[in-house]
């Protein structure tokens, strides 16, 4: 049976790695925060007792601040492969924490990498490691964007992101180390956090349709980007580390919109006009922006096959359907009495 480990087990890419990883028979090991609240939601509907016969995810108490304790969980889980998905995320947080984004994003990859290798030649076992790297990385260039493109950065969030791709590269050439650069573009799902504009569009959507929320605050409408499917992306990722050599590939479905584009196809699906609910705020713009994400995937669809299965339109549906489900939980409650704050609410 293989094992894997995955750094950033609790967010959305985790989670549906995880189930996939599950599904091919691996076990699986989750690195997890220490803090004082769960925060396994996305998880809890494929954990299971450890003690119970036959379980198969195992979560591990670390962090890519603490080079130390990787080394521990790598020494005791003893994977044939590492998935490093644990970063601080979002953009714009990048601005306001740059210092924790390039210690966690940046210097976190370099010290899961040193412990890796150094796993490896201490017991001789050969590990295979996924870095998620971003189409943020490419920042200002001019679309489409594929492995050849000159990287742009624009927040200090796609600098951390470009410093842990490079050490992937050099680590890969210095040390003969199977790495594989995953540069994916935008991916969402039913699972995305809830202060990312898509999902936090959808919840709205559905607050809005329940009589729960009045108004959406918005930043830049104009930004494009090429949107997919998270569990279609976790495929191509698991595809890279089943490859004969270990290579940089782009993911994105090819397609690009806009913020404004998403926005209409959301409210569209409960029969909103969106321009009744939408309010632009300045705070929401980056001092930075990038405009135009668009990915030529040609590379990973002819050297391992992956195509995306879910397109613009789907995506829209099932965020907006799921999160309908969602308000409509929420409007029971509130309806019966309940205080319920929007953060209480489960991901699902």
């Amino acid at each position: 049976m293989k094992k894997a480990l995955i750094t950033g087990i609790t967010g959305q890419d985790g989670s549906f790695l995880a189930e996939l990883l599950l599904e091919k028979g691996y076990e699986v090991h989750g690195i997890i925060r220490r803090a004082s609240t769960f925060n396994t939601d996305r998880i809890d509907h494929i954990y299971r007792d450890p003690h119970e016969s036959g379980a198969r995810l195992f979560l591990h108490y670390g962090d890519l601040t603490d080079g130390t304790g990787l080394r521990r969980v790598l020494e005791k889980v003893q994977p044939q492969e590492v998935y490093n998905l644990g970063a601080q995320s979002h953009v714009m947080v990048s601005f306001d924490q740059p210092e924790y984004t390039a210690d966690v994003v940046g210097t976190g990859t370099l010290r899961l990498l040193d412990a890796v290798r150094d796993y490896c030649d201490t017991t001789g076992s050969p590990v295979r490691v996924y870095q998620a790297g971003s189409s943020e990385m490419f920042g200002a260039q001019a679309p489409p964007q594929s492995e050849a493109t000159p990287f742009y950065p624009r927040s200090p969030y796609s600098v951390a992101k470009l410093a842990g791709y490079w050490y992937c590269v050099n680590y890969r050439e210095a040390y003969g180390m199977f790495i594989a650069n995953g540069i994916l573009f935008n991916h969402e799902s039913e699972r995305r956090g809830e202060t990312f504009v898509t999902r936090k569009v959808t919840r709205a959507v559905g607050r809005i349709k329940h009589g729960l929320q009045d108004k959406l605050y918005l930043g830049n409408l104009d930004a494009k980007r090429d949107w997919g499917y998270a569990p279609d992306y976790v495929e191509a990722m698991w595809l890279m580390l089943q490859a004969d050599a270990p290579d940089d590939y782009v993911v994105a479905t090819g397609s690009a919109y806009s913020v404004r584009e998403f926005v209409e196809a959301a409210f569209a699906e409960v029969g909103l006009d969106w321009q009744d609910y939408v309010e632009i705020d300045p705070r929401y713009f980056r001092p930075t922006e990038v405009d135009h994400l668009l990915g030529d995937a040609t590379k990973v669809r002819e050297n391992l096959g992956w195509t995306p299965k879910v397109d613009f339109a789907e995506l829209v549906r099932r965020m907006v359907a799921h999160d309908l489900e969602l308000a409509a939980q929420e409007k029971t409650l509130t309806d019966a009495g309940h205080t319920v704050g929007l953060r209480s609410v489960r991901h699902g």
